[in-house]
């Protein structure tokens, strides 16, 4: 034989014998499943039959409702082998005489009891668990005397009724004690039926993995002394509703960033949810603080849906606004994530302006703020940030001509000189600017300051080009027109169109003079952009003294919004509600 021929027998040895191996591996675990499921239901059989031999008085669980003296849980050994048996014990509300609170009114609800028994094999492979019911009836007329009816409610925000939530029941006021464990039914209601009166008495808890949980509270504890679900009151030949909102769980992600996406490292933050857990005074159920870690994340694996609001505490750092917008809304179920945007403090004071449609709240974008006082004004963008530059110090910037100085005069770009050479050109290269992503990118204007140049130095002594990418490699200059033979030349002209959507840019600054005595100067490079992580609605004057200030909103299709606001040393915040015009 040959070697291929050699490796094509045992393939096919191997594949026979294999699939009979399996044939024979499958059919030996569908006959030991079925001898354990046989003495599965030996087991519960047994179990009923004790359960009938017992006075009805004590067919309950212990320590639940009705109680008795069965067993919560138990384990039970048939051939070697632990099986465990969940017991569950029910009073039931039969509709043959009337139900409870019903046409007609059933004073009696308790009219019999219902037993399930559940079994599990955890030690044995691809084992189902079996349950088995059986019913329970007294021999002589149900009792009304001391007995009330607890019925508890599991349901969503929005209304829809939660099946299957784990409810844990303890009232250690009556005796015999009360500490129960069921679940609602497929209607999202858990009835206990016939259960001791009992004022204040009834602790309730509910939970379900990947749902919220809920309890009820003791009145007038300190912490919480008024709250909105007390201990539960039964009465007697009366219905004890209690309704419980739970709904899922939801992954967030909290990011501290600056504009351009640039990680602001550790910042402590408190989250402050609208659903109470009690009132007078008000008692939030979420109140969480924590930080962001070096890389400016934190990330909440299990989160409770609500409605957030945001306190921070970020020494040296001046909030600008959160995105989306403040407050943040956590759905249920749906993963999450706010981006809180921060801005280095620039003293002594500093003023954050939030636009928002007045009634609705909802915010707006594109408005121009002015703020505005005796010898300051200046006007900035919601929805625009500016990456911008006032150093070019060692390390700052990426190359440069000779000719260039920017040491001698710290924060500001300059010929070397005097004397300033009147016959040749030179430049400078800026760092990558990194705009977080490029999708969402677009380029606005280039600006720079000052203004204007000495007359002197001659028309066009400083302008600069542009250009943007998404590899961080590719560099090519343009100007105003889209091309490499054009120069920026005055202060906020528009960035080609053609440049947005890219994630990073770079400027090229061009210095000459006429004059050897006189140099062209730089102190401020920004390029007016919006990005993924711009707030859409906001917009932060820092660098403010303090003293009273006239702000105005402008926003297309809004009537203008005016105010006065008197701005203290330090960083704070004003919202600016524009109406729509009637």
């Amino acid at each position: 034989m040959t070697l291929i021929e050699l490796l094509v027998a045992l393939g096919l040895i191997a594949l026979i014998f294999g699939g009979a191996f399996m044939s024979y591996s499958a059919i030996l675990d569908t006959l030991t499943n079925s001898q354990l499921r046989t003495g599965a239901v030996s087991v519960l059989n047994r179990e009923i039959e004790l359960v009938r031999n017992l006075g009805y008085e004590n067919v309950g669980i212990v320590g639940g409702w009705p109680t008795g003296i069965l067993e919560r849980q138990k384990t039970v050994k048939w051939s070697g082998i632990d099986f465990l048996v969940v017991t569950t014990a029910r009073n039931v509300d039969d509709p043959f005489d009337g139900t409870l609170g019903g046409t007609p009114n059933d004073t009696a609800p308790a009219d019999y009891k219902t037993v399930e028994f559940e079994i599990s094999c955890l030690q044995c492979a691809h084992f189902v668990p079996i349950s088995m019911t059986t019913t329970v009836a007294p021999q002589n007329l149900e009792s009304t005397a001391g007995m009330g009816s607890l019925f508890i409610y599991t349901q969503t925000g929005s209304g829809a009724m939660v099946p299957g939530v784990t409810v844990h029941v303890v009232n250690d006021a009556v005796t015999p004690t009360i500490d129960l464990t069921d679940t609602t039914n497929n209607v999202g209601v858990l009835q206990l039926v016939g259960v001791p009166t009992s004022s204040d008495a009834y602790k309730i808890w509910i939970s379900k993995p990947g749902y919220s949980s809920e309890q009820t509270y003791e009145q007038g504890a300190p912490a919480n002394p008024n709250p909105i679900h007390p201990y539960a009151t039964v009465r007697e030949g009366q219905i004890a509703p209690v309704s419980f909102y739970t709904d899922q769980m939801s992954s967030t992600t909290i990011y501290t960033s600056t504009p351009s996406c640039g990680a602001v490292q550790n910042i402590p933050f408190t989250l402050t949810g609208t659903r109470l857990i009690g009132n007078v005074p008000d008692v939030v159920k979420v109140a969480t603080s924590s930080q962001t870690n070096e890389l400016g994340v934190k990330f909440f694996e299990n989160f409770e849906w609500d409605t957030y609001g945001v306190s921070v505490d970020a020494v040296g750092f001046d909030l600008i606004s959160g995105v989306p917008f403040l407050p943040f809304t956590v759905t249920p179920g749906v993963p999450s994530e706010l981006r809180l945007v921060y801005a280095p403090h620039a003293g002594p004071a500093a003023l954050s302006l939030h636009t928002r449609v007045a009634g609705s709240g909802d915010p707006i974008s594109n408005a121009s703020v002015t703020v505005s006082r005796t010898g300051y004004s200046k006007s900035l963008m919601t929805g625009h940030a500016f990456l911008e530059q006032t150093s070019w110090g060692a390390g700052e910037f990426f190359a440069q001509s000779g000719g260039i100085d920017t040491g001698s005069v710290p924060g500001e770009i300059r010929l070397s000189g005097p004397p300033y050479a009147t016959s040749t050109t030179s430049w400078l290269i800026s760092n990558t600017f990194d705009t977080g992503s490029a999708a969402s990118t677009t380029l606005f204007s280039l600006n720079w300051l000052p203004l204007a140049q000495p007359p002197s130095t001659g028309a066009g002594s400083l302008s600069f080009q542009i250009a943007a990418n998404n590899d961080d490699a590719t560099w090519n200059f343009v100007g105003p027109d889209g091309t490499s033979g054009s120069f920026y030349t005055v202060s906020g002209a528009s960035i080609p169109f053609a440049l947005s959507g890219n994630r990073y840019v770079r400027y090229r600054a061009y210095l000459t003079t006429a004059d050897e005595a006189e140099t062209p100067t730089v102190d401020w490079v920004g390029i007016e952009y919006a990005g993924v992580c711009v707030p859409p609605a906001s917009v932060y004057f820092g660098g403010l003294a303090a003293g009273t200030y006239d702000v105005r909103a402008t926003a297309i299709g809004y009537v203008d919004a005016t105010s006065t606001i008197i701005v203290a040393n330090g960083w704070q915040e004003a919202t600016l509600p524009l109406s729509v015009p009637e």
